[in-house]
């Protein structure tokens, strides 16, 4: 169980490791080899209970048969699991406070949420007391958390990650990811659970900057992507950025996927008269979080809400609610709508970024909230968060966040996105900017 000197990371410690090649067999150089790693505990692991950040869970559930295949796939490939962490329950939050197991310490802000709902995971990786871990990203379970803990992490794109022998939250946008502080790890762990084809990809030459992202929806405007711009200038020169970065284009993304994602209209109107969309950042972008969280919900229904029906699980303030929500809320109507929605993103940021695009994004409206805020007070910025967030989330692309450094104390990030199944060529140049 949890440690005093682990910050709070783990829910459970333990070692996994493959077995030993035969005595006197030719053994291949294994790419992980003695790295340690940890795993989310929404990942089966063949005689654990996968408690899915909830005891109620854990005590109706029996422990897993079997050990979900990326887990083994990096086993194999040479490293060591140590242990299950700790997670948001039922994954249903980016903050990352557990009232059961205990909230992780964020090592980089220790007044401050470390982000979930791959909360342990993060806390793990930026404690160093591991060189990476597993998390699943929905709606930014990884994404968030990495930049709360300024730590490199990866949502890659929808589908092209096994994520059999996981615990499913909603399948449209259910994600395998992975933290890392090193480039070079975070690199190397997708070259063994990343399908060939998408491991293999070229580097970007083309960089483009939503200008409305930057100015509405982060709270400190444009002040990201210049650090990320002057950092990269400074690290590897402007020669040679030139030579890497062929063009460097801003848009209005917002505009752009007004006009190319039809089915998004139908949202927009549905909150043009409604106070929530106040406040939110750019219509479009709250028309589709709005779309995001109303397929979520229905999936999370599908998945779990004859268990909440029948269990009555013992919840935590604001998860108790959105559980609640989901399970009670009946939005049959709206669903074919997304479903359409996602289809039209993912061709339209797809035809945007091509083969050799990637996207300069804020990856959130600011700084990790203080701890045990009033989840009333946060509204705002929860509802400016999934409006960045359901970029990625909507459209299935791939999302790397980077982080930036240390901003009064606290850390900043920044992410990149590429095309669908252009994960390679992302963490190709996450290791060239490196």
């Amino acid at each position: 169980m949890k440690g005093k000197d682990d910050y709070g990371a783990f829910l459970e410690k333990f070692e996994l490791r493959a077995p030993p090649p035969p005595e006197g067999s030719t053994t291949r150089l294994l790419p992980l080899r003695g790295l340690t790693f940890a795993v989310k505990d929404m990942f089966d692991i063949s005689g654990h209970v996968t408690c899915f950040g909830n005891p109620d869970w854990a005590r109706t559930h029996a422990a897993a048969t079997t050990t979900s295949p990326v887990v083994l796939a990096v086993i194999r490939a040479g490293a060591i699991c140590v242990g299950k962490t700790v997670m948001d329950e039922m994954g249903y939050s980016i903050d990352g406070q557990n009232k059961h197991y205990g909230t992780p310490t964020n090592p980089l802000a220790k007044d401050r949420v470390p982000g979930g709902s791959s909360s342990g995971s993060a806390v793990a990786v930026a404690a160093k007391l591991v060189d990476f871990a597993l998390g699943t990203d929905t709606g930014g379970s990884v994404r968030v958390p990495a930049s709360y803990c300024g730590i490199l992490g990866i949502r890659p794109s929808h589908g092209v990650v096994d994520a059999a022998g996981v615990v499913p939250m909603a399948q449209s946008f259910d994600t395998v990811g992975w933290f890392s502080r090193d480039p070079m790890i975070l690199a190397r762990v997708g070259e063994v659970v990343l399908p060939p084809h998408v491991s293999n990809s070229d580097l970007p030459s083309r960089v483009l900057i939503p200008d409305d992202c930057f100015q509405h929806l982060s709270s400190s405007g444009s002040r990201p992507c210049e650090i990320f711009t002057e950092s990269i200038t400074k690290a590897i020169g402007p020669d040679i950025l030139r030579f890497i970065i062929s063009d460097l284009i801003h848009l209005d993304l917002g505009e752009y996927i007004t006009n190319n994602v039809p089915s998004l209209h139908y949202f927009m109107h549905r909150l043009s008269d409604a106070s929530t969309s106040k406040n939110a950042g750019i219509p479009v972008f709250s028309a589709l979080s709005h779309a995001m969280q109303t397929l979520q919900r229905f999936e999370f229904k599908s998945n779990h809400g004859d268990w909440v029906n029948a269990t009555r699980p013992d919840l935590g303030p604001g998860i108790f609610e959105r559980v609640w929500e989901a399970v009670k809320t009946v939005d049959e109507d709206a669903i074919p709508h997304c479903y359409s929605v996602r289809s039209e993103l993912r061709a339209a940021l797809d035809e945007l970024l091509k083969d050799n695009g990637a996207l300069v994004l804020p990856t959130l409206p600011g700084p990790p909230p203080k701890l045990n805020t009033d989840p009333s007070l946060l509204k705002d910025f929860r509802s400016k968060a999934f409006s960045l967030l359901s970029i990625a989330g909507m459209s299935g692309l791939c999302q790397v966040t980077i982080p930036l450094g240390m901003d009064d104390d606290l850390p900043m990030s920044i992410s990149l996105l590429a095309r669908h199944g252009g994960d390679g060529s992302l963490l190709n140049l996450v290791k060239t900017l490196y």
